[in-house]
């Protein structure tokens, strides 16, 4: 298939009718080994869906791509300017181009925003844009602080906009695996989790300059003080800062954290986060190890580590299983050969919009998180990583950060969402945001 007859699958008024005319829900599913199956292709590409896309380095310009399978790049956004010029090339047809957000949000011709931008701008991109009625394809972490959540969590519900967040990993057929044969009892109760994230990065201090010209260095702030430019405070580096994201916890601990806590079906209520926080003047300031040991209200015990596999490792009374982006290992995945998993007995999503019938002794998995978030688009259906679960999932990886940085364990109320009995602690859900740069 050709990028152009790839980027012509999707259209505004066809969207719809081929999801109805496609039992397979636009090959979103496959058995394994499976290929995908392409829908049908619409009339008129006129009529396709226009994209708009924020934060387009790294992950924003990964996100936009695959987003350009289903429609069309017609505006694009970044603080950066040579960023900015380079995004327009690359998608050609001289998409509209603008240093602000604000700027695609009230554009006719935009129905959906993807949003690559700094962890620190995902939740008020996200709530600008479902407010000026743009579906979201939003990178993870999908907040800065718990308090984010609750408030984007609100809005998403008030507007009634599909909203995806970019945790992968719930559509990758191991993980996807993995959840499933936890909570069907293959390894019987489960009893332990222990996630390995990796090492945060290490330095400092660094020499603080005038910010290059070609970048607009308040509007790369947003809410965050405003502090001198230091060139490893922005792109990729910005994740060792607490500033602006929150190390390893928030960042791989956004896929990890959640894929265990699926499986776990439960929420925290206790936390002891132990670490070592640097102190270095203008220097990374995430904690240079960490370990956060979790308590789940089901009995279920957590451990995130910073050194060892990277990976989720699930312990049950009656065996257990190991996952990453390369395998999935342990005697219940071997016992598959002999006791197969029945489609029918894959439940922990099944969204109305994505139901098919299986295929003889296979499971199936969702292939395509952008298509997903796509076909909920044309359905109004909820994706795989919704808002609701993402806030839940992020929240964990907070609390983690919350407790190392206070040096004591916490005791949470998942229901009320703040610490039980610990105003100290609470003060730690939100953060101040610089005027001009609210979330409201």
């Amino acid at each position: 298939m050709s990028d152009q007859q790839a980027r012509s699958l999707f259209s505004r008024r066809s969207l719809l009718a081929t999801l109805a005319a496609t039992p397979l829900a636009s090959g979103l599913f496959r058995a394994a080994g499976a290929t995908e199956v392409a829908p049908v292709k619409p009339a008129s590409p006129n009529e396709r869906l226009g994209i708009g896309a924020i934060g387009l380095r790294y992950q924003g310009s990964v996100i936009a791509h695959k987003a350009q399978m289903y429609g069309d790049i017609v505006a694009v956004c970044d603080v950066d300017r040579n960023v900015r010029d380079q995004a327009k090339a690359v998608f050609g047809s001289t998409p509209f181009a603008s240093e602000d957000y604000r700027d695609l949000l009230t554009r006719r011709d935009v129905d959906v925003i993807t949003i690559g931008a700094p962890d620190h701008w995902h939740t008020k991109m996200v709530i600008d844009a479902c407010r000026a009625g743009k579906d979201v394809y939003c990178e993870k972490p999908l907040t800065l602080t718990i308090d984010e959540g609750k408030q984007l969590a609100r809005v998403v519900q008030e507007t009634g906009r599909v909203v995806q967040v970019g945790t992968w990993q719930r559509s990758d057929d191991r993980f996807r695996l993995a959840v499933e044969l936890v909570r069907a009892g293959r390894i019987g109760n489960l009893q332990k989790v222990d996630v390995v994230l990796g090492k945060n990065v290490v330095g400092g201090p660094f020499v603080p300059r005038p910010a290059p010209g070609h970048i607009n260095w308040n509007l790369w702030q947003g809410q965050t003080p405003d502090v001198p430019y230091i060139e490893e405070r922005s792109h990729y580096t910005f994740r060792w800062w607490y500033e602006y994201s929150g190390g390893q916890m928030t960042d791989w601990g956004a896929h990890h954290i959640d894929i265990a806590q699926w499986a776990i079906n439960s929420q925290p209520v206790e936390i002891h986060g132990v670490g070592t926080l640097p102190n270095v003047e203008n220097g990374y300031n995430v904690a240079i190890d960490f370990e956060v040991n979790y308590k789940y209200a089901n009995g279920v015990t957590m451990t995130v580590h910073d050194h060892g596999d990277n990976g989720i490792l699930f312990t049950g009374d009656a065996g257990r299983l190991f996952v990453n982006r390369g395998k999935i290992t342990g005697a219940p995945v071997e016992a598959l050969k002999t006791q197969p998993f029945a489609r029918e007995d894959w439940k922990v999503y099944d969204g109305d919009n994505l139901a098919r019938p299986p295929r003889a002794g296979k499971l199936d998995a969702i292939i395509n998180h952008m298509g997903n978030f796509f076909d909920c688009v044309a359905s109004r259906g909820t994706p795989i990583s919704d808002v609701a679960s993402q806030h839940r999932s992020v929240s964990t990886c907070h609390l983690g950060n919350i407790s190392t940085r206070l040096g004591r364990p916490l005791k949470w109320d998942p229901d009320k969402e703040q610490f039980i009995g610990d105003s100290e602690a609470d003060r730690w859900l939100k953060r101040e945001q610089r005027k001009g740069f609210e979330t409201t």
